[in-house]
């Protein structure tokens, strides 16, 4: 096998394609649209009128010598040769400019093609800079976008903190296609999970369900299909390691995880978890569920603002009712949940020490103004005894002065 000379033409295509991680013959193409449009724009320049040809370039890929033919359509055996005998300044300026154009774009095509393989998985990036409601994330050899939308509400981001995202979806756009990430879709604790629990890497554990209000709770129901595996155990982990490896990630979001029954009763007091003793009478018509809580679990039922019953209707598709044992359907927004009487408490307890320590200062300011007052009047008694003690000292000294005379 003869070997390939090693001319400047082709070290420099070789350069090119390793560095950028595209094909030589990609490159070789893009430096023949190059030269084309350089010809047209010479030629336009020189006040040669271009007729509707096709036009094409061989270029030799040891040399770099290319020569330029052109024909009429239907006559492509008709070649004609219409290389000039050589190439103006400004001819030269825009070849470079298509060219890099043109890797530029390939580059770019490379990259979106290898990360539409990833489409659906982790991804881990930087915090770039804040574009508007928006957020950029410097991903390495391109950027990511993170709409308002797909960011968690209650999450402080600052620029330069690496953190893991969703890529959720590459859109196309007027300026080309974007990276769309993601850290409040429910697939994203999914994924998180599936990073941390080697079961269901493996698939012996699936998620069947998820549901999430991102930032405050997620509920994610779990199913093993190999013997001897307990599905909600794989999650968790020893002393809860791998579940607290998810919670960091979401920042301290808290996450129920489910086992999976087919059962829908049985499935839907599960999701309804921690609230127990619970009774379940299910509409098949109308998939509503009527849940029958004691008074004690009513509230864990419904929970803050009735955020567990929501959750636990996204995770069961079913629409649930929850009442209390005397069949009144509760009321989400009057019903105090164990968090709430805890936070009243708080707040009532202190009221109470504010209230004391209001008291205790008007008590003390009371007392400086009596002491206060006292002073003053025993002043003023001593001011009078002094002024009666100078008359009657006056007085005895005249009478004495009165007996001498």
């Amino acid at each position: 096998m003869a070997a390939t000379p090693r001319t400047e033409f082709a070290q420099a295509i070789r350069a090119i394609a390793s560095e950028r991680g595209l094909d030589p013959d990609v490159i070789l193409d893009t430096i023949k649209q190059a030269i084309v449009a350089a010809y047209k724009k010479d030629a336009k320049e020189e006040g040669v009128e271009l007729e509707e040809l096709f036009y094409d370039v061989e270029l030799d890929s040891v040399t770099g010598e290319a020569r330029i033919f052109s024909w009429a359509e239907g006559e492509e055996d008709k070649k004609k040769d219409v290389t000039p005998p050589g190439f103006g300044r400004i001819a030269a300026q825009t070849a470079k400019q298509v060219i890099h154009q043109k890797i530029r774009e390939a580059e770019k095509g490379a990259i979106m093609g290898e990360y539409e393989e990833r489409v659906g998985g982790l991804i881990s990036g930087m915090i770039l800079r804040f574009d508007g409601p928006d957020v950029r994330v410097d991903l390495g050899r391109t950027e990511g976008i993170m709409p308002a939308d797909e960011r968690v509400p209650n999450e402080r981001l600052n620029p330069n903190q690496r953190m893991s995202f969703l890529l959720k979806e590459i859109q196309e756009t007027l300026r080309g296609k974007r990276l769309v990430l993601s850290r409040s879709d429910a697939l994203f604790v999914q994924k998180l999970f599936e990073r941390e629990v080697p079961e269901m890497s493996s698939g012996s554990v699936e998620v069947k369900a998820i549901a999430r209000e991102a930032g405050v709770r997620t509920k994610m129901a779990v199913f093993s299909n190999q013997s001897g595996v307990d599905p909600v155990g794989s999650c968790v982990g020893q002393k809860g390691v791998r579940v607290q490896a998810v919670t960091n990630e979401l920042g301290g979001e808290r996450v129920d995880i489910i086992p999976w029954n087919e059962d829908t009763a049985e499935f839907i007091k599960g999701a309804l978890a921690p609230a127990e003793g619970l009774s379940v009478k299910l509409d098949k018509k109308t998939e509503t569920a009527e849940v029958t809580a004691p008074e004690d679990q009513l509230s864990l039922a419904i929970g803050k603002d009735g955020q567990n019953a929501r959750l636990a209707a996204k995770l069961t598709g079913w629409r649930i009712e929850v009442k209390s044992a005397d069949g009144e359907v509760a009321d989400p927004e009057k019903v105090v949940t164990a968090e709430e009487e805890t936070e009243e408490e708080e707040s009532t307890e202190k009221e109470v020490k504010e209230k004391k320590i209001e008291k205790t200062e008007v008590n003390i300011a009371d007392e400086k103004i009596e002491e206060n007052t006292e002073e003053d009047v025993q002043q003023g008694e001593n001011s009078e005894n002094s002024e009666e003690t100078k008359d009657s000292v006056e007085d005895e000294s005249s009478g004495e002065g009165d007996s001498k005379s």
